[in-house]
């Protein structure tokens, strides 16, 4: 099935939860990214690392090939008093002259790219001495938890998803980065919990790649019955504490191009 964030962008924009200020709090601190950098945005979405970025201080630009999840990201983006440059194209058709970034940022994205070739490409899109930062903000399915009760949901609405079961975290990217050439490879995580309403919860996984972004309007209006059934009999309390995991990998660009 392809896959289609576009077809989602109202309920991505309104339940898809950004990242939470703790990521972006210590991608400072640690120094991955720094304030009056030149930052591009991989798979922006609807714009929230870009976002982010830029309220503090970042020169960022926002690539994404949807137009209708750009348009919802310079909505948020003026609504906030973000200054954001978008690119509407995808990750492995971008032309970015060389060493033109400090900072390559992947949020929540990675996994849709060839990504071999966007490795190689952010490579040579970065300053020697840049950083390639890869993250994401996944939820956790633990056994007999509101997650793992949606995931069987929507594997029975939708059996073809693949992205379920997750751990959030992903050491596979470090091999596509090493091989790419970087240094200096590092990953950390951290757990928290986020509250959704049963509304927004149900809006949120309309959002997703299993069921908006996928399946027709009637097969996602069915499975939303299902999904808001499910949460009145087996997780009736509000607010829902869903369990989430932070986890990013950050690596350096060597100092000159093989």
């Amino acid at each position: 099935m392809a896959i289609d964030f576009g077809r989602t962008a109202d309920d991505y924009v309104r339940h898809r939860a950004g990242f939470p200020e703790a990521f972006f709090e210590r991608i400072f601190q640690d120094g991955t990214v720094r304030a009056g950098q030149d930052v591009l945005d991989l798979g922006t979405g609807t714009g929230t690392v870009a976002r982010g970025l830029a309220l503090r201080g970042c020169t960022v630009t926002a690539l994404d090939h949807s137009a209708s999840l750009l348009a919802q990201a310079a909505e948020l983006d003026r609504a906030a008093g973000a200054q954001v440059k978008q690119v509407r194209a995808r990750v492995e058709n971008a032309d970015f002259a060389p060493a033109s970034f400090d900072v390559v940022s992947a949020g929540q994205c990675w996994h849709w790219f060839e990504r071999a070739r966007t490795a190689a490409l952010v490579r040579g899109w970065l300053r020697p001495g840049g950083r390639l930062l890869i993250a994401h903000f996944d939820w956790l399915p633990l056994n007999g938890n509101i997650v793992q009760d949606t995931e069987r949901l929507i594997l029975a609405c939708n059996p073809a998803w693949t992205l379920h079961s997750g751990s959030g975290l992903y050491p596979a990217w470090l091999k596509d980065v090493a091989e790419a050439g970087f240094t200096d490879l590092r990953t950390w995580s951290f757990d928290l919990d986020i509250p959704y309403s049963h509304e927004a919860w149900r809006g949120r996984v309309r959002a997703s790649a299993g069921i908006g972004a996928v399946l027709d309007a009637a097969k996602v209006s069915h499975f939303d019955a299902e999904l808001a059934a499910m949460l009145a009999s087996r997780h009736p309390h509000e607010p829902l504490a869903v369990p989430h995991r932070v986890w990013a990998l950050s690596a350096v660009a060597p100092g000159a191009l093989g």
